[in-house]
């Protein structure tokens, strides 16, 4: 496709997003070029968008992918595969996801199955063009083909359920445990559904939204709060006066950490997954003595989840309980990027490049 032009929602800086024409990519060795038919668009490109470039690498090159400058957005995409560079295989007319963490194979992490650690990480849409376009270069390891009963729209949620699932994976969730999840915005609702049959006896639900906890009962929550105006900490220990035995903290808000913590039963684990844009302090003392475990994630493993997120979608309704809507490019920036920074989305957007 020398020559060819396509259209893209690029990153120049802070509150400046462009439709514009640009290239076709062309497959390296080892990358498939995709025509993207679904991209997502998340919390991370709407912060890049209302604050940044903190992520983005327009101002300062990416050391791991070597990209400086305006960007091509989009890391949560899916399309049909076009052609393919040297030493690939997956053929013409595939339907694939991509997880869009680029990782080299090579070093401790990776060679440990923790893909998502790798030492020379780095994220098309985050890190380098993304699929925010008709057309993305995406190594083909990266890429897990889509079951035949998944539609486009189902498909298109693959990568940010992956997110869940490690996540609650993470959370090592056991029979007969009580769960606590902290917001049940986006990651929120993903890790909800990996919640799902792993055996808890209990999921509380907290969030500021009554919209979202109606979403939360849908994916699994056997109890909902909204915590507007009341002490989240007193509220979960009304349902549950020992603690619970994991808090899966997902909201990034000031103080989360801390109630999460004050939340957990002896012996209990917190799970940290929302990014809180500042320092946030936690009573180490408290948390130690009651013997909880700290841990963290971020991301998602290729390999592992991906694969299980497709199965998920194809086998289930959730995405009936995820997506909100479905937006054409040139309403990237008005229905997609203002509404999250307004937080007047309910669900997840995806795009159709070609609408």
């Amino acid at each position: 496709m020398n020559g060819q032009r396509m259209r893209g929602a690029i990153y120049y800086g802070r509150g400046d997003v462009r439709i514009e024409d640009r290239p076709v990519p062309q497959p390296a060795a080892g990358q498939l070029l995709v025509q993207v038919t679904r991209c997502g668009i998340c919390g991370s490109d709407a912060t890049e968008y209302a604050h940044g470039p903190r992520m983005f690498p327009v101002e300062r090159r990416h050391p791991a992918s070597g990209h400086l400058g305006p960007m091509v957005m989009g890391h949560e995409f899916i399309g049909n595969v076009v052609d393919g560079g040297a030493d690939t295989v997956t053929t013409a007319g595939t339907r694939v996801a991509s997880g869009a963490g680029v990782s080299c194979g090579k070093c401790d992490w990776c060679r440990a199955g923790r893909t998502n650690l790798c030492a020379s990480y780095w994220t098309l849409g985050l890190s380098a063009d993304g699929g925010l376009a008709q057309y993305v270069a995406v190594p083909e390891s990266t890429c897990v083909e889509i079951p035949k009963g998944c539609s486009d729209d189902s498909a298109g949620l693959a990568q940010p359920l992956a997110v869940g699932l490690h996540a609650s994976r993470l959370a090592r969730i056991t029979e007969g445990d009580t769960v606590v999840l902290i917001g049940a915005g986006a990651i929120g609702s993903f890790i909800l559904c990996g919640l799902a049959g792993r055996g808890a006896q209990r999921v509380v639900a907290l969030d500021i939204d009554d919209a979202r906890l109606a979403t939360a009962r849908a994916l699994g929550a056997t109890d909902t709060v909204n915590v507007i105006g009341v002490d989240p900490v007193a509220a979960v220990r009304d349902l549950l006066p020992d603690g619970a035995t994991v808090v899966v903290e997902a909201s990034g808000s000031d103080g989360a950490a801390q109630h999460a913590a004050s939340m957990a039963a002896r012996g209990g684990r917190v799970l940290l997954v929302g990014l809180s844009h500042a320092p946030q302090t936690v009573d180490l003392a408290a948390t130690t003595l009651r013997e909880v475990d700290l841990l963290t994630t971020v991301a998602h493993v290729c390999g592992e989840d991906i694969p299980e997120a497709l199965t998920l979608l194809t086998d289930s309704d959730v995405s009936t309980h995820l997506l909100d809507r479905v937006i054409a490019l040139d309403q990237v920036v008005p229905d997609g990027l203002d509404a999250l920074v307004a937080r007047t989305v309910q669900g997840k957007i995806l795009v159709d490049p070609w609408a």
